[in-house]
């Protein structure tokens, strides 16, 4: 792999009219999200699905990430759905979880391919069912190495969800915490909400008061493995210790919600899906939407590309629904301007849009102009649930904005 930045990830996120260190942290950063960041995306669906309010023969523009919600909106049966990415790893990581929906023979190949991710007959399954059907760039990507040499198909016998930018990121985290006497998998032994705060209470919160985890995380670069760039550490900071933040976004997710209802905690706790039928899984892998996503997984078209850029080359009106995870947070106004200008040239009436960002308010008053989002009505109080609801936690907040009638 080469060892300089994909030009299209570097030019989202170098601040050019920057000072030199923070250009020099902003490449860090670009070079850090070329290869594989997300195994798994990190944005709640059902709360997504909730908030777009999908219907039948919608076309939904969104950006990929690493694909678990643009396959999850299938089960709301959308005429079509337009995936976008920068990085090159999360293209060749949607190509591959559509051509295998479709290709392995059953569920059960599928959830043990994209559920447990850690079984060698995968390996042999993507050759006999999925290779085949596998585009050339695909193909190329996963049958390469990796920085330390592994073959990327192989992450599928071994743990991809250990794998990639967050994977490891989490992994250190789990090694760290082991260091201080805190083992992460303990939280998982939980039964009730009321155990999972009890623990978390004993063994997380105070983890945070020491003095190396305020230090490090302190460091702009110390959450690259988070996929949060330097132009939106201080957005998530708020002006306080990123500490105490990061604390407070863990209990969220450790507290708020039932164990088994929440498969964000199970990967940052356990470093994947439980086990056994009864795991908690994203809409797509679940067995009774096995066949309406397998049936409609044709209807994604996956591209290496720019959101603005691909909306710039649509017909004007000719999309519902757009998601844009938290990109936004990484924007100059002139870019989130160009971007918001495309969106509503191309919104079809009753278009909904929907965002998140790692400060609470959303981020667009003062820095859209006031006739371009004149246009949106902003669901404030809608925004505040869907914030609430989200299990993923990483967030401070969910964003929901509609189009109003001409």
């Amino acid at each position: 792999m080469a060892s300089r930045p994909n030009h299209k990830i570097a030019a989202a996120v170098v601040r050019h009219d920057a000072e030199q260190k923070q250009r020099l942290l902003d490449r860090a950063f670009a070079l850090a999200f070329k290869g594989l960041v997300y195994a798994q995306i990190w944005e709640d669906p059902v709360v997504d699905m909730e908030a777009l309010a999908i219907a039948p023969g919608n076309r939904i523009a969104t950006i990929a990430s690493g694909g678990c919600n643009v396959f999850s909106y299938l089960t709301a049966d959308p005429a079509e759905i337009v995936a976008v990415d920068l990085n090159t790893a999360h293209v060749a990581l949607n190509n591959l979880k559509r051509v295998a929906i479709e290709r392995l023979p059953d569920y059960d190949s599928v959830r043990r391919f994209f559920a447990a991710a850690d079984d060698k007959a995968n390996v042999a399954a993507y050759r006999a069912h999925v290779r085949p059907h596998l585009d050339e760039l695909s193909i190329r990507y996963w049958e390469g190495r990796d920085l330390v040499g592994r073959r990327r198909i192989n992450g599928f016998a071994r743990g991809l969800y250990k794998r990639g930018l967050l994977g490891n990121f989490i992994g250190l985290a789990h090694l760290i915490a082991r260091l201080h006497r805190v083992d992460p998998r303990q939280f998982l032994t939980a039964t009730t909400v009321e155990e999972q705060r009890a623990i978390f209470e004993a063994k997380f919160a105070p983890f945070f008061d020491r003095k190396f985890i305020r230090w490090i995380t302190d460091q702009r670069s110390s959450l690259f493995g988070l996929g949060i760039p330097p132009a939106q550490y201080d957005a998530l900071a708020g002006g306080k210790p990123m500490a105490d933040v990061l604390r407070a976004r863990l209990e969220k997710l450790a507290c708020d919600f039932p164990l088994e209802e929440n498969y964000f905690a199970w990967q940052a706790f356990g470093r994947g899906y439980g086990k056994g039928v009864a795991a908690p899984l994203p809409p797509y892998l679940q067995a009774a939407n096995y066949e309406a996503v397998r049936d409609r997984a044709a209807r994604v078209s996956m591209l290496h590309a720019n959101m603005t850029d691909m909306l710039a080359a649509s017909e004007a009106a000719s999309f519902d629904r757009y998601v844009f995870l938290d990109a936004q947070d990484w924007m100059s106004d002139a870019q989130l301007t160009a971007l918001w200008a495309e969106v509503t040239r191309t919104a079809r009436p009753g278009a909904r849009v929907l965002f998140r960002t790692a400060a609470e308010p959303s981020l667009l008053p003062g820095r859209l102009p006031d006739d371009l989002l004149g246009r949106w009505d902003y669901r404030a109080e809608e925004s505040r649930g869907f914030t609430r609801r989200d299990r993923s936690a990483i967030y401070g907040g969910v964003h929901l904005y509609v189009l109003k009638d001409a």
